[in-house]
């Protein structure tokens, strides 16, 4: 029997989304299978007992909005969902600096070769900095502690994939009420809000502010003809005649029913982590694609991830839970800080006390809130990205395996700590006190929300899992598309670079 699709797109982040949306466009006959559920606006978790939490050991019961992965001296947090961790992103979408191409990327990938992609992905998500008026006032502390350590030229605001009103302003009365949302229809019709500064980015838009991929690239996909199949889960990916064959658990009432679908073509697209667990056991376990590279897990990055709190007297100064969750960065990219190369965004995170009770309460300036003297400094840097995947078996549990992350602390940590330092440097100018984390200081640990790496790009299967087309060395037909292609951190949140790659990588595979 031929195969029933033209492309099955494993997974709907920036590359499942993307690459969907423009083979579609192309004509071909796209399915998506993605693990987590469609989430709408009346079902993002809010009260305690609602789904937070996606379980990759079980989930047809656990199959929530974030999926955190405890690795040793290293804790994963990703999205799970259509949109995959677009759903859960602070909407950061910058390109990273043009010389970052020139070290560890095939020769291929250069800044100019990405330009017009990295256009098409700004456009698409209406890509603008927040407007001067709404500056939040964890952003104004930034600027205030740069200048006050004469770091005002490495300042901006960052570009963000949010759909703001100009007229909006912290002097409306009752600002923060839904009323000041704009309503409009997109050009994908998807009915959106426009920013009133809730900090609810990572949880889900209670406005619709946020250009998510499931407001742009995913109904695109579908208006082309693309199926999307949420609450799938991919088992094995095994070769036939002229196709694959993927098969995969269908999350249907707590339970798991097996099922297979077909495709001329494959594409990966389930993150660093996802993509990199399902080659592991398609080459390991079930021998189904053998001749994957003995690459495969290999530089594996945390993109210098560093996420560190500090404390106000003064909680005006912060507001904390109030604006859009990053709007500004200090940049040091030029490697003047102990030649680290690294990049500082002021971030923020919902007023759970909001957000966890049975009633939802009026959003004010003046909210309770436990947590509104706190700050966070997320500091993103060019790792060494020496980590490592791969396949275990549990002491406790020999007869099964499960994904393993050997990350090796010594080589990264001068970025570490000249992260550190510098955020502790920008907390005491602005007031504050820095609280590096207990599991850095007691056990060397991280924390990132931007793993990559795991297939990396490379000229041959000596140096890398794909090709700088996404193809998988030794697989013809079988492609990769997402953040695990990166074959090094880019000191950047790394969404738009995956996002480019994705474009590339379709437009390359529509043409052949």
């Amino acid at each position: 029997m031929g195969a029933r699709y033209d492309v099955i797109v494993i997974g709907s982040g920036f590359g499942g989304a993307i690459a969907a949306a423009r083979l579609a466009e192309k004509g071909a006959r796209v399915l998506v299978l993605e693990r987590g559920r469609r989430w709408t606006k009346d079902q993002y978790p809010r009260a305690l007992t609602d789904p937070w939490i996606y379980s990759h050991t079980r989930p047809q019961k656990r199959n929530g909005w974030f999926d955190l992965r405890f690795f040793r001296k290293m804790t994963v947090v990703q999205g799970a969902g259509v949109g995959g961790s677009s759903l859960c992103y602070s909407a950061v979408v910058i390109e990273p600096d043009p010389d970052l191409f020139d070290r560890s990327w095939p020769p291929e990938i250069t800044r100019d070769e990405l330009r017009p992609y990295y256009a098409n992905v700004a456009a698409m998500l209406k890509v603008r900095t927040i407007p001067s008026g709404q500056r939040t006032a964890r952003g104004r502390l930034l600027r205030r502690a740069a200048e006050a350590l004469g770091q005002q030229a490495r300042f901006s605001d960052v570009p963000l994939a949010i759909a703001f009103d100009d007229g909006w302003t912290y002097g409306l009365e009752d600002p923060l009420h839904p009323r000041h949302s704009r309503a409009h229809v997109n050009e994908h019709g998807q009915r959106q809000g426009t920013c009133i500064h809730l900090g609810n980015c990572d949880v889900g838009c209670d406005v619709e502010a946020k250009n998510s991929l499931d407001f742009n690239y995913i109904p695109f996909a579908e208006r082309h003809g693309a199926e999307i199949r949420p609450l799938h889960v991919v088992r094995d990916i095994q070769p036939e005649s002229g196709h694959y064959r993927v098969v995969f658990d269908r999350i249907e009432k707590g339970r798991l029913i097996p099922g297979s679908e077909s495709a001329t073509r494959i594409v990966l697209a389930a993150g660093s982590l996802g993509t990199t667990e399902l080659l592991l056991r398609c080459r390991d376990r079930h021998r189904s694609l053998p001749r994957v590279s003995r690459r495969l897990g290999q530089g594996w990055s945390a993109n210098g991830n560093v996420l560190t709190p500090d404390r106000y007297r003064n909680t005006g100064e912060v507001r904390q839970g109030i604006g859009p969750s990053i709007s500004t960065r200090l940049s040091f990219m030029d490697g003047s800080v102990n030649g680290q190369r690294f990049t500082i965004e002021d971030d923020g995170f919902p007023n759970l006390w909001s957000l966890l009770r049975r009633r939802p309460i009026r959003r004010a300036l003046d909210e309770r809130n436990p947590a509104q003297q706190w700050a966070m400094w997320l500091g993103i840097g060019v790792d060494a990205a020496d980590g490592e995947l791969r396949l275990r078996r549990p002491i406790l549990a020999p007869w099964a395996t499960r994904l393993d992350l050997h990350w090796r602390v010594d080589s990264s940590r001068p970025l570490v700590e000249a992260i550190l330092g510098q955020q502790a440097a920008l907390s005491a100018a602005a007031g504050g006190r820095l609280l590096v984390p207990w599991y850095w200081r007691l056990a060397k640990g991280l924390m990132t929300v931007h793993p990559l790496g795991g297939c990396a790009m490379g000229r041959t299967e000596a140096t890398g899992v794909v090709d700088h087309t996404g193809a998988v060395f030794g697989h013809p037909n079988l492609y990769v598309c997402d953040g695990s292609i990166l074959p090094a951190a880019v000191g950047r949140n790394p969404s738009m670079t995956i996002g480019a790659l994705a474009e590339r990588i379709a437009a390359l595979m529509a043409d052949d």
